[in-house]
């Protein structure tokens, strides 16, 4: 009994102990929440978090940059960091990140007061400068007292700094867009660190009013253009016999290259094997004739007359020869590949009959394509002021603009038939590999508008049970959900009727990702210092 009573009283000890850690360790991370600064230059989303700094005690720096034109993190950058107080500059040279895009530093504040943080981001020549407002706390004490003063007026400590500020070098460019924010205050923030949004490729943009047009969304079937598909007929009656047993659709093929053989040995009537013996001995009659006329011609036997008509009997011999030697084998007519690229159709089967003429193979090149929609007649006045096209694989639900499929606008019909009253419209694009001569795609038609909206990439907007959500972000680390109403999309960008307001800042790439971080509710545990 009394080895119970001591085991209960040591556990009873042990999570006093451990409660007592935890809320040592709970205040000391809270005097040590790390003040964020955010700003966006031309180039670089240039984040930096920063240990409150106190005089005489060092304060770590971590600065994050991130490349707008590809959202990627920044691995090679000459980066100076300055902090200025009271006239007297302290100056660190980081010429390699700790990881990339993660470059770090440290400070020891001799003086206390108002002071600016400078980040200067040196690459190819050109130098972006940004700079924050930052205090020095003289004390410990009165650093505690600034939090509990900022959290009483719900202040981020961080200041947007002088758009007026001077150049150093003759190539610097400054910033020409962004805001800095502080540390969000949002009780429904959700943590995604910089580190798992360069993992993700995760993006975001400024929402501002763009031109959005009418869009004419239409069901599109694949067809091949003119030139890109062939046929190849039987040249001859009889049996068709594969020549390699690899024929089938969606082989690939050469020009010229053998595919079958129609014999026609076996029969009575249009026997190719006799016909090949015939125009062989026709053949061989006719040279030697004409190369003995040519002889006597020489000795003045012969007239020029008769000379001429045993050329004409041997080149028509020839001609006939030529034509059953390359087309005909032994066995019976060759049929080949009249251009390079795969088997689309057989219209055969092995040992089946055909009479001459009949088609038996097609062969598409599937490179060029013509996508056929059909519209509803009230869009045909919008049909001549077309401005693009974006085209949805419903198989992969991949989307292309009619750009990046190198198209163009064919034709649009400009009457309809009794029978299909729809007008029909047809474009030409080259085949990117995912799309299938006969397939069904969709299309969003964007026609001429002055209409002006926010619009953002359909990547950045999630449903849950029917609801749609964007998010909206406070910091680079720090994202708010936003229920939002939608509008009208062209398959690539949904206009966003309420929800969100220009000038905020949205995630437009990887927002399924952040849903996931909210899903989990897993904090970083790192998030609010910098080590």
């Amino acid at each position: 009994m009394k080895k119970i009573v001591l085991l209960l009283s040591f556990a009873l000890v042990l999570g006093l102990m451990a409660s007592c850690h935890h809320s040592l360790h709970s205040e000391e991370e809270h005097h040590h929440d790390a003040q964020q600064y955010t700003e966006y230059t031309s180039n670089y989303e240039i984040f930096v978090k920063a240990n409150p700094f106190v005089l005489n005690e060092e304060g770590k720096v971590a600065v994050y940059l991130t490349q707008l034109s590809n959202c990627k993190p920044l691995d090679s950058a000459e980066v100076i960091v300055r902090l200025l107080v009271d006239g007297k500059m302290d100056s660190k040279t980081i010429s390699a990140p700790e990881q990339p895009g993660l470059y770090k530093c440290a400070f020891t504040p001799a003086k206390s007061g108002h002071g600016t943080l400078r980040v200067e981001v040196r690459k190819g020549g050109i130098t972006d400068i940004v700079a924050f407002h930052a205090d020095i706390a003289a004390t410990h004490a009165a650093l505690h007292d600034e939090h509990d003063h900022d959290h009483d007026h719900g202040h981020a400590h961080a200041h947007s700094h002088d758009h007026g500020h001077s150049h150093a070098d003759a190539h610097s460019h400054g910033h020409d867009h962004g805001h800095s924010h502080g540390a969000s205050n949002s009780s429904n923030a959700i943590t995604f660190t910089k580190e798992q949004g360069w993992k993700v490729g995760l993006a975001s943009e400024v929402l501002g009013l763009k031109p959005f047009g009418s869009i004419i969304k239409a069901s599109a079937q694949v067809l091949p253009s003119q030139g890109d598909e062939r046929e190849s007929t039987a040249s001859a009656s009889g049996v068709v016999v594969f020549t390699h047993p690899n024929l089938v659709e969606g082989a690939a093929v050469s020009a010229g290259q053998q595919l079958f053989v129609i014999e026609s040995n076996n029969m009575a009537d249009n026997n190719m094997s006799v016909r090949f013996q015939e125009a062989t001995a026709a053949y061989n009659v006719a040279k030697a004739e004409y190369e003995r006329k040519q002889q006597l011609a020489e000795d003045k036997i012969v007239s020029r007359a008769e000379l001429q008509r045993a050329l004409a009997a041997y080149e028509t011999a020839k001609a006939v020869y030529d034509n059953l030697k390359n087309n005909f084998s032994q066995k019976g007519a060759v049929v080949r590949a009249p251009i390079s690229g795969f088997i689309q159709r057989i219209n055969v089967s092995n040992g089946s009959f055909v009479e001459a003429g009949h088609s038996v193979v097609t062969v598409s090149q599937n490179r060029d394509l013509l996508l056929r929609a059909e519209v509803q007649p009230r869009y045909f006045s919008q049909l001549k002021s077309i401005t693009g096209v974006n085209i949805v694989i419903p198989t992969t639900n991949e989307t292309f603009s009619l750009s990046d499929l190198g198209g163009s606008l064919v034709s649009y019909a400009k009457s309809t038939d009794v029978d299909c009253p729809l007008v029909p419209v047809t474009f030409r694009v080259r085949n990117t590999g995912n799309l299938l001569s006969g397939s069904f795609v969709t299309m969003y038609i964007s026609t001429q508008s002055t209409r002006q909206v926010l619009s953002i990439p359909n990547q950045g907007i999630v449903e849950e049970m029917g609801n749609h959500f964007v998010f909206v972000q406070l910091t680079p680390e720090s994202f708010e959900k936003r229920l939002v109403t939608l509008g009208a999309t062209d398959g690539m960008f949904t206009e966003i009727i309420a929800g969100v307001r220009e000038g905020e800042r949205v995630v437009t790439r990887a927002a399924s990702m952040v849903r996931l971080a909210q899903n989990s509710g897993a904090l970083d545990p790192h998030a609010g210092h910098v080590h």
